[in-house]
């Protein structure tokens, strides 16, 4: 798909930031400037991605600057816990279950931007501390070149084959990590089931990655077969990578699976721009906004009253055809994240 050329955002390296705006009451929540803190995914390696384009339409729009952190969900969400009594960040966008836990630890305020009306009960907090901003699925990523078809089950992963050829992202460290747990203990059917797989997948696993988006480089260029990812992502990285397939591991004798892990935004609490941050939520529910959801990002609107028809939107539902989508206990999810890393450490040696 053809790409327009978009405005450049200012991107900040990880702890880049000065640490000189305090709670919102001083002179500098008046700057023209907003701070998001984001996992990645929908930053384009190019400038061609959906943030890309909202923040350049955003900043032409209100003159209000937008400056951006990039981590992995759980990186962001404890960088932001380490800034508590002195927050540097207006906007925070992470993958579930750390939304969640922000909202837990009291990082986010409450605030519905306009059109979150819009949005269904599954993609916002019932306490009105976040919303989805754009709908998206787990999945994997494998090198079309090297292998001749998509894997099909967990099991095949196990073969030798992939020994050294195979990565995913750190749990409690990624979010997209964090879902190969998730995903294997829906799929085996409880908690040691999965552990006891991943110990075995363990032979065959490179090592740690804090970020899921640095792994499909790996893949297109053959360095890897296989690695975890998620829709929207890969999806939009295919357009420089062509020799990446996105799939949905099965359990064995069973049909792929998958769940949705939206990108979801909230205001932080005592943020230094509060009201520059609203602005952003308000501008990214936005329908012009939405509607350039799969269009540009990849990804899926979480606008019910948005109704996607380009070449992407039909790609993305042919790809997700046949997939059964189940829903994970997200407050569950959050209140045993740490004991569910915890195996998930032990029965690898991680």
């Amino acid at each position: 798909m053809p790409r327009r050329p978009l405005l450049p955002v200012t991107a900040l390296a990880l702890f880049a930031l000065p640490l000189t705006a305090c709670g919102g009451n001083s002179a500098a929540a008046d700057e023209k400037v907003v701070t998001v803190y984001s996992a990645d995914g929908l930053k384009g390696e190019n400038g061609d991605g959906w943030y890309d384009r909202v923040f350049a339409d955003f900043e032409k729009e209100t003159g209000i600057k937008v400056e951006y952190v990039e981590g992995g969900s759980g990186e962001m969400v404890q960088r932001a816990v380490r800034e508590k009594n002195n927050p540097q960040a207006d906007v925070l966008v992470t993958l579930p279950p750390f939304i969640q836990q922000a909202d837990a630890k009291g990082l986010l305020q409450k605030y519905a931007p306009k059109g979150s009306d819009r949005v269904g009960d599954a993609d916002k907090a019932s306490n009105g501390t976040w919303t989805a901003v754009v709908n998206n699925y787990f999945g994997f990523v494998y090198n079309t070149k090297e292998l001749k078809q998509a894997p099909t089950t967990w099991e095949e992963l196990l073969d030798g084959k992939y020994r050294d050829k195979l990565q995913y992202s750190t749990p409690g460290v990624a979010g997209d990590g964090t879902a190969v747990v998730i995903k294997a203990v829906h799929d085996f059917g409880g908690e040691q089931q999965a552990m006891d797989y991943l110990k075995k997948l363990q032979a065959n696993n490179v090592g740690p990655s804090a970020s899921t988006g640095k792994l499909a480089p790996k893949v297109d260029k053959g360095e890897l077969l296989v690695a975890n990812g998620d829709v929207q992502m890969n999806y939009a990285q295919s357009k420089t990578m062509p020799r990446l397939g996105i799939w949905f591991p099965a359990p064995e004798g069973g049909r792929p699976t998958t769940f949705a892990l939206p990108y979801a935004a909230g205001l932080v609490t005592k943020a230094p721009h509060s009201e520059n941050g609203r602005k952003l939520l308000d501008f990214m529910l936005g329908r012009t906004a939405q509607a350039q959801v799969s269009a540009i990002g990849g990804g899926f609107t979480v606008r019910q009253d948005v109704k996607a028809a380009d070449h992407n939107a039909l790609a993305l539902a042919k790809l997700m055809d046949g997939v059964e989508v189940f829903e994970p206990d997200w407050n569950d999810v959050q209140k045993n994240l740490t004991s569910y890393v915890d195996a998930w450490k032990s029965a690898t040696g991680s």
